[in-house]
Order: structure tokens, then C-alpha cells, then sequence
């Protein structure tokens, strides 16, 4: 019995020996250290509130330059070019004179119209003459009927001789001043021209071409889906968006913008069968001739507007397994992630197509803080300061911009 009591002794001794060793093995926490193991601080946050409005939604395709119009110059009349008044791939004026054609086969031609014309003329006094002196011998009885009537069809036709002479000889001033050919409308002329000498052939030889580039066109495609999308998003608008109301800005590769707005001028009613797009033109005014045919350009589309659009800045949007997500400020400050369908791009963030309604508030600063199920701090940003924010991890402070 004395032996049972003293093992029960020496275990005893034994656990509280171990226990004290232990203790003085564990380092021992300050008061302050147990009050902030116990409630963990919460991350502060910067939010918008979720707001439906109308968004500019500006859309940008690449373009192609092309001249308003190619006119082609050809000579009226045919015969030796004589002489070329420009220089080639000049630009040139309308009116301008560009080419000489040998006008003497064309001069003998008008002098022998208007001699022609002269001996009607001398036929049309002598006929008329004739005709008074048998009229006054029918009415003295001396002359008959017959020869009056004959008189009267030879002054007729004489004076038919002169109406025909008087056209030839304007056709022959016609063909005359042809053999001076001026440019029919401004623009810049082709790099090739025949070389003086040559034989030119009345409506078949080519002079020259004048591409008039003042207005200048630009013409662009996009596909069929992007045009079906802007048909229903027009039949959703009490005032749908026409052509008139677009305005188009220019963009060259690397020398900025073009200091002139254009509008759209047509649009083809056919897809093509080989791209799958469909082709629009804008028009540009051009006075300085700073668009060329054959320039590369892109081109924005500035007035089309996506009603109802629920904006949120780039930063606030994550991306995971399951694809874009924000995270949003429930009840009792809770942060939840909140799965959402982006729509497109525009300047002040992505626009949400679905999983996001208005009102509710989006965490857009501080976001790697945050834990989905835990509190949160939030601080209203201003909605111009979110655009500009930082990185997702950017500390929030007070004011308009957490």
C-alpha cells in the first residue's frame, strides 16, 4: 500500500515537472499581442456605386484613302499633241490648260466653213430677190403661179443652205478650240502622259488622269455581326442613331491626327461573299491635300452610345478560373465575388453585360486585400480618381480619392 501511494507520489511530481518545463519553453504573449490575435484588423477599401448610364461607345476600323474622283482626260478631236502645259503628277486646276493639239487642219477647216457660208448667204439675197420681182409680175398678171412657187422653193432653200452653213462653221470653231484641252475638275494629275509628238485619236487616246482628292475618301469595312449589333442596339433607342448624327475622326500611323472631321457617306447593302464585311465610305474635306489615295489610316467612329451600360474600372475586375470577376460590398460590409459577363471596351473601364446590377457597390482599390466572406472597410471613390487609380494594391486614404 505504502509503495502504490508512493508511485502515485513521484508520478504526480513527474507531470508537474513537465509541465513547468514546458511553460518556460513557450514564449508568453504581451496583453496587446493577445488583443490583436484575437480580432484581425479590416483592410479599407475603395468603391463606386454601380450606376446605369449612357456610355460613348467610339469604335475604330482601318481605312483606305481613295481619290473622291478619277476623271479621265481624252482629246475630242484627233491629231499631232503638239505640246503638254503641266508637269506630270502635278496637281492642277479646273480650267487649267494641260494639253496643245496642231490646230491648223482645224483652221483650214472653220476658214472653208465660213466661205461656205458666205456663198450661201450671196444664194439667199439672189433667191429672195427673184422671188420679189416674180411676185410683182404675178400680181401684174405677167408672171404665173408656177413660177412663183418655184422662186419661193429657192429662196427657201437657200435659206436652208445658210442655216447649214452657219452650223458648220460653229462646228468647225468647236473642233478648233478642242484642239485646246483643260482639266474638267481639280486634283492631281497620273505620272504618265503620251509624249509630245504623238498621234492623238479623237475619244480613245488616254491624256491623262485627274484624281480629284479635295474631298478625299475613306473607305473601311466591318463585319456583318458588328452591323447587326448596331441595328439592335438602335431599335432599343427612343431616337435611333443615324448616319448624320456620327462624326469620323482620322488617325495617321505615326503623325498624329488629322485636324479635319468627316462623316460618313454611304454604305454598301451587300456582305461580301470572300471577307465576310461589309463596306462604308467616309468623306473628308481635304484642302491641303494632306490625304492621299492610297494612304493607310484608321478611322474612329465617334457618336454611337450604349444605353443603360454599367461601367467599372480595369482594376476591378479579376480574372480567375471562372473568368472575370469583381467583388462586391454586401450587407454588414461583407466582400463577396461576384462572377460577371464583360461587354466591350470603352475609355472609362469595361462595360458588365451581366452579373452586376445598378446600385450596388464595387470594391475598385485595394483589391488583393480582400477575401471573399470577410469584412471590409469601404470608402466611396470618386468615379474620375477610380480611372486613374493605381495598382489593385494601391493603400486607400480619405477624401475624393481612396
Amino acid at each position: 500500500m505504502v509503495k502504490r501511494i508512493l508511485l502515485i507520489v513521484m508520478a504526480g511530481v513527474a507531470l508537474a515537472a513537465a509541465g513547468y518545463f514546458f511553460m518556460l519553453r513557450t514564449p508568453r504573449q504581451t496583453p496587446a499581442q493577445q488583443t490583436a490575435s484575437a480580432t484581425l484588423p479590416v483592410p479599407q477599401v475603395g468603391i463606386i456605386v454601380a450606376r446605369p448610364a449612357e456610355v460613348p461607345y467610339p469604335v475604330e476600323y482601318a481605312g483606305r484613302v481613295s481619290g473622291f474622283r478619277d476623271i479621265e482626260v481624252r482629246a475630242r478631236v484627233g491629231g499631232l499633241l503638239l505640246k503638254r502645259e503641266f508637269e506630270e503628277g502635278a496637281r492642277v486646276t479646273q480650267d487649267q490648260v494641260l494639253f496643245r493639239i496642231d490646230p491648223a487642219p482645224y483652221e483650214l477647216a472653220q476658214s472653208r466653213a465660213e466661205a461656205q457660208l458666205q456663198q450661201a448667204q450671196a444664194a439667199v439675197r439672189q433667191a429672195e430677190d427673184n422671188f420679189n420681182r416674180i411676185e410683182q409680175l404675178v400680181r401684174r398678171g405677167v408672171s404665173t403661179e408656177a413660177q412663183l412657187e418655184d422662186a419661193r422653193s429657192q429662196r427657201d432653200q437657200a435659206r436652208a443652205g445658210v442655216q447649214l452653213g452657219e452650223t458648220e462653221v460653229q462646228n468647225a470653231k468647236l473642233n478648233l478650240s478642242y484642239t485646246t484641252i483643260t482639266a474638267p475638275g481639280t486634283g492631281v494629275t497620273a505620272l504618265e502622259s503620251p509624249p509630245v509628238g504623238a498621234l492623238v485619236q479623237a475619244q480613245q487616246t488616254l491624256l491623262t488622269t485627274i484624281s480629284q482628292i479635295d474631298p478625299a475618301y475613306v473607305v473601311f469595312s466591318f463585319t456583318d455581326e458588328e452591323g447587326r449589333a448596331f441595328r439592335a442596339l438602335n431599335e432599343k433607342r427612343e431616337k435611333p442613331i443615324s448616319e448624320k448624327d456620327l462624326t469620323v475622326e482620322l488617325q495617321f500611323a505615326q503623325q498624329g491626327k488629322y485636324p479635319q472631321t468627316g462623316k460618313i457617306d454611304t454604305a454598301a447593302q451587300r456582305v461580301d461573299l470572300q471577307t465576310g464585311t461589309i463596306q462604308a465610305r467616309a468623306v473628308f474635306p481635304n484642302p491641303d491635300g494632306l490625304l492621299l489615295p492610297g494612304q493607310f489610316v484608321r478611322i474612329r467612329l465617334i457618336g454611337i452610345t450604349l444605353p443603360d451600360a454599367i461601367v467599372v474600372p480595369q482594376q476591378a475586375v479579376s480574372q480567375g478560373p471562372q473568368g472575370p470577376t469583381v467583388y462586391v460590398v454586401g450587407e454588414n460590409n461583407i466582400a463577396q465575388a461576384r462572377p460577371i459577363r464583360l461587354g466591350p471596351e470603352v475609355a472609362t473601364g469595361w462595360v458588365v453585360q451581366n452579373g452586376l446590377n445598378g446600385g450596388e457597390r464595387v470594391i475598385v482599390d485595394g483589391v488583393i486585400r480582400v477575401k471573399p466572406g470577410q469584412p471590409v472597410q469601404p470608402v466611396e471613390m470618386d468615379p474620375k480618381a477610380a480611372q486613374t487609380t493605381g495598382s489593385p494594391d494601391s493603400p486607400v486614404s480619405s477624401g475624393n480619392r481612396p
